[in-house]
């Protein structure tokens, strides 16, 4: 009879236990969350600041551009025009992903699927980087637009050596960073020095918080199962 009682009593000691654990790990869930919330929401003021500052630049560079390839297009320098008109593509194209990336940010709700929120923060990861390659490409054009007939017909060779070296540099660096920005480089110097602002850090953090969710909710099943 002793030996069911102790039978009884360890099994309930167990059980009480396996729901303490349970509900430490849920809580342990809810404030990890709690703190990817957080973090991903820390990325609205950012995003939201540089969607109205492009939608400003675009429209206004963007209109004067247009109008000086209709109405000065003979008067002005050819070099100037189409590197602006490039760098208004450019910043264009970016603004169109980080309005993207700004509505992505707030259709997250962490109480969502794991695997489902793990896969806006993927794309808001890969826009990111995408973006940034594309803001790199301006590189070359701030070397051309100041270019005009008077450099080619009075300049000096030293000059055009000058010029050339840098508009060849500045090509090479924008072209490099095109091609190796990618996250299988995130370790680097080079890429944490130009990723370590708010628009990166927080989402790297968030995706590690969400893995860490993903584990919970793994380790919890198990131990369901084994209890059942």
């Amino acid at each position: 009879m002793e030996d069911i009682e102790i039978i009884n009593l360890w099994k309930s000691n167990d059980k009480k236990i396996n729901e303490t654990l349970l509900l430490n790990r849920k809580n342990a869930e809810e404030i990890t969350k709690m703190k990817a919330q957080s973090l991903l929401s820390s990325m609205k003021p950012i995003k939201i600041f540089t969607v109205l500052v492009g939608i400003l630049w675009v429209g206004i560079v963007g209109t004067i551009v247009a109008n000086l390839f209709l109405f000065f297009y003979d008067k002005m320098s050819p070099f100037f025009l189409y590197s602006a008109m490039l760098q208004v593509i450019l910043t264009a194209i970016a603004l169109i992903i980080y309005i993207y990336q700004t509505i992505t940010i707030y259709q997250i709700d962490i109480n969502d699927q794991i695997l489902a929120t793990q896969e806006k923060i993927v794309k808001l990861k890969s826009t990111t980087l995408l973006v940034t390659r594309i803001l790199f490409l301006q590189l070359p054009v701030w070397t051309t637009f100041y270019w005009n007939n008077s450099m080619f017909e009075n300049g000096n060779l030293f000059l055009w050596i000058l010029q050339g070296i840098i508009t060849i540099s500045f090509t090479f660096v924008a072209l490099w960073l095109f091609f190796n920005i990618k996250y299988e480089n995130r370790n680097k110097k080079w890429f944490k020095l130009i990723f370590s602002g708010k628009e990166w850090i927080p989402l790297m953090n968030s995706m590690d918080l969400l893995s860490q969710i993903d584990e919970y909710y793994k380790e919890s099943k198990a131990e369901q199962n084994v209890s059942n």
